[in-house]
């Protein structure tokens, strides 16, 4: 396998070089299953797991590979398979809070140019939702594109689309129907040879459709959505990295149902910018936007110029990254503990 063909390049290089040992490859992960990795690398694909001593090193799950990171390997070409020692730095990261209680990062997709937001023109188009996509992709340091699907079984295109536009200030947007080949020739634009674009989204919205579409054949299996609540399927399990025949590389997704939040301060400040730019002409510099004399983003809501509904989930987006915070303020100082405790231990024993 040629790796210009899959991103790789002199920025890349000089890191590999730097950290690797005698014998040891680049690679970079195509697909994550339960601690078992698949690597593209100059040997083909190979089958890995993590060294001892990296998984020993590992405080998070954060600090394990992740589908589309660079990693450095120590490869058993005769039985295709492989060790990886090694992540080299990431240049971009989708990251979510894990479903459940666990206040632990999950990364979706990483060293990600533009991420394709997909999102159905059917009835459970919810914006609420988008604002948080905005919001992790922002904060994930690659590029948001809004993907409206199914427009040939739309209604109210304009309408929706008018929904979309406001919640996602200068996002490019684009409508597309595979089944009537609409607007698919838009995404070209970021398709390019060795960019790497990831597909988001909730079940059923037409994410497998499109990456067939893409890649050529029927790779993922396609179900049509519940004509009862609109709602799709699962069809993709696993994130996977696939090569298109163009060689621009897409990392496809399984349709996530619970999307929360992970360190997306700067991610909200974009996806929000409006309102903040509206608070720096508030009477007060800790304006709550509640009934504060002064306060320019009430005002702009009374005149029209921004919905009560955006200022709202802003609030709400601001109230759960405090609360993650506040959680991952107390698990650290629980490590901490652990870790002086665990030092006492040993020095009782010397």
């Amino acid at each position: 396998m040629e790796l210009i063909k899959i991103g790789y390049n002199n920025k890349i290089k000089e890191q590999f070089e730097k950290a690797a040992k005698t014998n040891q490859i680049i690679g970079r992960i195509s697909l994550e299953h339960k601690r078992m990795y698949r690597v593209w690398s100059v040997f083909g694909e190979l089958l890995c797991e993590v060294s001892g001593k990296l998984a020993f090193d590992a405080q998070s799950r954060e600090e394990y590979p992740a589908v589309g990171d660079w990693v450095i390997v120590s490869p058993r070409k005769e039985e295709r398979k492989g060790t990886i020692t090694a992540i080299l730095p990431r240049k971009s990261k989708f990251s979510r809070k894990v479903a459940g209680n666990n206040t632990e990062e999950q990364i979706v997709a990483a060293n990600v140019d533009t991420i394709f937001l997909v999102f159905s023109l059917n009835e459970d188009l919810n914006v609420r939702r988008l604002e948080r996509y905005l919001t992790l992709t922002w904060e994930s340091g690659a590029n948001p594109v809004i993907v409206l699907t199914k427009a040939d079984l739309a209604v109210d295109i304009k309408e929706k689309i008018m929904l979309v536009e406001g919640v996602s200030y200068g996002v490019p947007i684009v409508t597309i129907s595979v089944v009537n080949n609409l607007g698919l020739d838009e995404l070209q634009t970021y398709l390019l040879p060795g960019k790497t674009i990831a597909l988001l989204g909730s079940s059923g919205v037409g994410k497998s459709t499109l990456t067939n579409y893409l890649i050529g054949f029927e790779k993922q299996e396609v179900q049509e959505i519940r004509g009862s609540d609109a709602k799709g399927r699962h069809t993709t399990t696993n994130r996977e990295m696939v090569l298109l025949p163009n060689h621009a590389i897409l990392i496809d997704t399984p349709g996530m149902r619970e999307l929360q939040l992970w360190n997306s301060e700067d991610g909200i400040s974009n996806s929000f910018s409006e309102i903040e730019q509206l608070s720096s002409s508030c009477k007060f510099r800790d304006c709550q936007h509640e009934k504060e004399i002064g306060c320019a983003v009430k005002l702009a809501i009374e005149k029209g110029e921004l919905k009560e509904e955006r200022l709202q989930s802003y609030k709400k987006l601001l109230r759960e990254l405090a609360f993650l915070e506040r959680r991952q303020d107390k698990k650290a100082q629980s490590e901490e503990k652990k870790k002086w405790k665990n030092m006492t231990k040993q020095s009782k024993k010397r």
